[in-house]
């Protein structure tokens, strides 16, 4: 997408556009990213309860709802709900489901994730989605979904985050960039796409994720996955 020069850069969106290209560029683009969701799928076989609801929080695709489904099919009525507010993720997320195992059990919604009511949950995995939150609607949405939470619950949170530290900000922002350049990225489409998510993905620092979610109700907030400047935290209800 990013490949020749733009005259006019837009706001990075999840588009047609992303979505033709989303498989490869999270592989690109994420370290880490298939073990995250792949350990996404097991913190869900420990946490998952029957007759409970596992929600994926901007799914786009799919990825961690379908890592999931084992989860669900181990408990007795246990759903899954998949909500992402973009028309063309869901279209192609349905596409995939239709040949997933767990086709009866995945439910997709096209919605604003703050639309969407947290009920009876035993597990809530968000993927890379809260930093595409407005900063001032976090805090409602992690208390939300901690209201949601059954007690023993846990919430995935795998996130870009920032550092407090200029020194550590300025080393993992260049070992990131040379991690996208291993991977096939030149210069222009990583600073394309930097220019693209400029203002519309915004990390927070991981002492604001904890300091949040305790506020939230969680009682325990840890780091489990962690690759320069991303990290996935899970916390305990």
């Amino acid at each position: 997408m990013y490949a020749t020069p733009l005259g006019h850069i837009d706001g990075f969106s999840f588009n047609a556009d992303v979505v033709r290209v989303f498989p490869d560029m999270l592989k690109r683009s994420i370290p880490g990213y298939q073990t995250i969701i792949a350990q996404t799928g097991l913190l869900a076989e420990r946490y998952a309860r029957a007759q409970t609801r596992l929600y994926d929080l901007g799914c786009s695709l799919g990825a961690t709802a379908f890592a999931m489904g084992p989860a669900a099919r181990s408990q007795m009525d246990c759903e899954i709900i998949a909500v992402d507010n973009s028309p063309a993720m869901i279209t192609q997320c349905q596409t995939h489901l239709a040949a997933s195992p767990d086709r009866d059990r995945i439910h997709l919604l096209e919605s604003d994730i703050n639309g969407v009511a947290i009920e009876r949950a035993s597990v809530v995995a968000m993927n890379f989605t809260l930093q595409f939150i407005p900063p001032t609607e976090r805090q409602a949405l992690m208390a939300r979904i901690g209201d949601g939470l059954l007690p023993g619950g846990a919430l995935v949170l795998p996130e870009k985050i920032r550092f407090e530290d200029a020194r550590q900000q300025a080393l993992h922002t260049d070992m990131y960039h040379a991690f996208k350049q291993a991977n096939g990225y030149s210069e222009l489409e990583i600073s394309q796409k930097r220019t693209a998510l400029e203002n519309v993905l915004i990390a927070d620092t991981l002492a604001m994720h904890r300091e949040r979610l305790m506020q939230a109700g969680f009682s325990s907030v840890e780091v489990w996955f962690q690759c320069f400047n991303f990290a996935s935290m899970i916390a305990l209800k």
